[in-house]
């Protein structure tokens, strides 16, 4: 049995070889649809995957102060009143906020932080940064404080390359600086994060503390992430989406080309038939044709996205799943692939045209067994 379909084998590849320049343009066409479907897909999981390794550190809840529908400041008493609920073991305030740069047309996030023992007018800045904010000699920020007043800070630090998906835009200060920067008065904070002791009590202790402080928003480590993993599928599912006329374009091309048998082909049947080959086997060596040139064709195309994505940086999708800003975040993916998207891919790409190169042989073969015989 393996044998005889090795000789089906090599008899579909001569056979595809006799009509080289058809099937080769087919392949090439093939191979440059599986390219774009999987890059999309190994770039959105990727980015997907490495948002989830940058944030595994976020804290277990986030809590926000509302006021008509909209985050406002929270008085540093409320530090005490969360620190009572049961089962969350640890409370601090934050500061942060962001600075539009008019010069660099960017928002940067800052960050008041005790760590890297910076002094009032030093900072601890991104890569994204240092390249857009023009820095005077290359080691000073010229801010304005809320009432207009010229902040000077000097660089200190440039936080980890690995780390610009979050820090890209990032400027961290100590907390004297920022107060004076943004105005926010002692007895403020920003919002107020919380370290919980069992997971499995997360949504139940986020309750009790809306209960406690009703004028507050609980937003929960597993909320946030799924919120980044959402943005990232809505990214990709656009870009299939806007891809999906070139998609129907293969399909109608690959149908064509697939079940339009030229006379050769007809021909090529008949003396098969002529020769005592049964339906089956006339069958058979019609699906290794098509399993030849669509698994071909995945693999290049594959091959093509890999390299695209993690060794080029997906250049014809970057923006569109990353996102455009004058801050654009540059990071390298890790190599990687899901076996279960890329089964996907294949099921929807190899399995199709395998199929389509069946049906135009076995009508022909079948219901028109005559017809074949003519064309001998």
């Amino acid at each position: 049995m393996i044998e005889r379909q090795r000789y089906l084998l090599d008899f579909a590849i001569s056979s595809l070889t006799r009509r080289r320049w058809k099937n080769l343009a087919l392949a090439v066409i093939y191979a440059g649809m599986v390219f774009l479907f999987t890059s999309v897909v190994l770039f959105a999981d990727a980015v997907r995957k490495e948002a989830a390794a940058v944030l595994k550190d976020t804290p277990d809840m986030v809590i926000q102060r509302n006021m008509a529908g909209r985050h406002d400041l929270m008085p540093l008493a409320y530090q005490g009143l969360i620190a009572e609920v049961r089962g969350v073991s640890d409370v601090k305030p934050r500061l942060w906020g962001y600075y539009y740069h008019q010069a660099a047309a960017a928002n940067y996030t800052v960050t008041a932080t005790p760590e890297f023992g910076l002094a009032e007018n030093e900072a601890a800045v991104g890569s994204g940064v240092m390249r857009t904010w023009g820095t005077l000699g290359d080691n000073e920020l010229y801010m304005r404080a809320y009432d207009g007043t010229p902040v000077v800070l000097k660089i200190k630090a440039v936080l980890n390359a690995e780390t610009d998906l979050v820090a890209a835009d990032l400027i961290l200060i100590t907390e004297a600086a920022f107060r004076r920067i943004f105005g926010i008065p002692a007895g403020f904070a920003t919002d107020m994060v919380a370290r919980i002791r069992n997971a499995k009590e997360a949504l139940t202790i986020a309750e009790k503390v809306f209960v406690r402080l009703p004028d507050t928003r609980p937003v929960l480590k597993t909320d946030i992430l799924k919120t980044y993993a959402a943005i990232f599928d809505w990214r990709s599912g656009y870009i299939i989406v806007q891809l999906f006329g070139a998609m129907l374009a293969f399909f109608i091309f690959a149908w064509d080309k697939a079940t339009g048998l030229t006379g050769e082909e007809r021909a090529e049947i008949g003396i098969l038939k002529a020769l005592g080959w049964d339906t089956s086997d006339i069958l058979m060596l019609k699906f290794w044709e098509g399993i030849f040139i669509s698994l071909n064709a995945f693999l290049v195309g594959t091959a093509a996205a890999y390299v695209h994505v993690f060794f080029s940086r997906a250049p014809l999708f970057e923006h569109a799943l990353k996102g455009w800003s004058v801050l654009y975040p540059a990071f390298r993916l890790q190599p990687e692939i899901d076996p279960f998207r890329a089964a996907a891919v294949f099921a929807l790409t190899v399995v199709p045209y395998s199929i389509m190169t069946i049906i135009p042989a076995w009508k022909v073969a079948v219901t028109e067994p005559d017809a074949a015989m003519r064309n001998i």
